[in-house]
């Protein structure tokens, strides 16, 4: 069984790059869409340094590696809300609903921009009427487990909608991916993202791993998008179980992505701390209860320093029945 499984994530993790047909240098910077990059509704990861593709689980998973959600044994729903950068903000809808061994996901993702500076062609700040930025995507996703769940499986199929002042366009697009864990300590994870119009989606791939134990997860990702170079993120999280404080299970996050410096922040807040001048660290934490008021229940933050552009946050609240 365990060759079987790593042979099938072999396969996927060598049809990814083929899916990019594209040159890095020759294609920077063309894909429309570029929002579908952004972290929403996945703060854990956003924590991670996004090195999420192997660890991908709950609602989250179907934003990430919609294979992961097969994991899911109940009902769960789960709100996120991103304050971006520039006033860009965006609100997730997540919902995981188990039929048999088959597990469906829905999510609904809006994102808009406040505070948009809007000038003419000669510069001249003008009036903003309305929202001039507003995205929004929604997507249905299937997954399942295989050998006891040592292989998971899911794809995902979304609708996009992108406005932009006076242009909006609609596009469809897909999401593939699967997760394999050999050995209770080891997990690996792929996932082709944004299947369609290789010219109207930032068409990507990621590849991870992780190292787990009842105490500690370390994961790595290195991700791929066709107008984007490749980067790679890293994670730790530090687990504290809920058996052992009796109240809930306490994670603490930090990652490290790979991600272009943009320049220094004024925040005197980050300059006592020395992260004035970074955009790859990112923190966060995460708390779990089984037993709330006789339901399951998480809530998750995380933030990232930006530099000069400011600093992302994000939050979300799940519940299990």
């Amino acid at each position: 069984m365990k060759n079987k499984v790593l042979l099938i994530c072999a396969m996927l993790s060598l049809a990814a790059p083929a899916a990019l047909a594209a040159d890095t240098d020759a294609d920077a910077g063309t894909s429309a869409s570029a929002f579908l990059k952004i972290d929403a509704g996945t703060p854990r990861a956003q924590a991670l340094g996004n090195a999420y593709v192997s660890i991908a689980e709950g609602p989250e998973a179907l934003l990430w590696n919609p294979a992961g959600a097969a994991s899911a044994t109940t009902r769960e729903v789960a709100f996120a809300y991103q304050d971006y950068l520039q006033g860009y903000k965006s609100r997730v809808l997540s919902y995981l609903q188990p039929m048999g061994k088959t597990i469906i996901g829905v999510t609904l993702n809006y994102m808009d921009m406040s505070g948009f500076d809007y000038r003419d062609e000669y510069g001249d700040k003008q009036p903003v009427v309305g929202k001039p930025v507003q995205n929004f995507v929604g997507s249905v996703s299937l997954a399942r487990g295989f050998f006891n769940q040592g292989l998971q499986l899911g794809a995902t199929a979304k609708y996009i909608n992108e406005k932009l002042d006076t242009y909006r366009y609609t596009n469809v697009g897909f999401d593939l991916g699967a997760k394999a864990r050999p050995w209770k300590w080891l997990g690996l994870g792929a996932a082709i993202v944004n299947l369609g119009d290789k010219d109207e989606m930032p068409r990507g791939f990621r590849l991870g791993a992780d190292l787990n134990t009842r105490y500690w997860t370390l994961s790595g990702e290195y991700m791929k998008y066709r107008d984007d170079e490749g980067r790679y993120g890293i994670g730790l999280e530090i687990h504290i179980p809920e058996d052992l404080i009796q109240v809930a299970q306490f994670d603490l996050r930090v990652g490290y992505y790979d991600r272009e410096s943009t320049g220094y922040s004024d925040s005197k807040n980050l300059k006592s701390l020395g992260l004035d001048s970074t955009s790859k660290v990112s923190f966060g934490f995460g708390i779990y209860s089984s037993e709330l008021f006789g339901y399951g229940a998480s809530i998750d933050y995380a933030v990232t320093p930006f530099g000069a552009l400011g600093t992302s946050q994000q939050i979300a609240v799940s519940v299990q029945f």
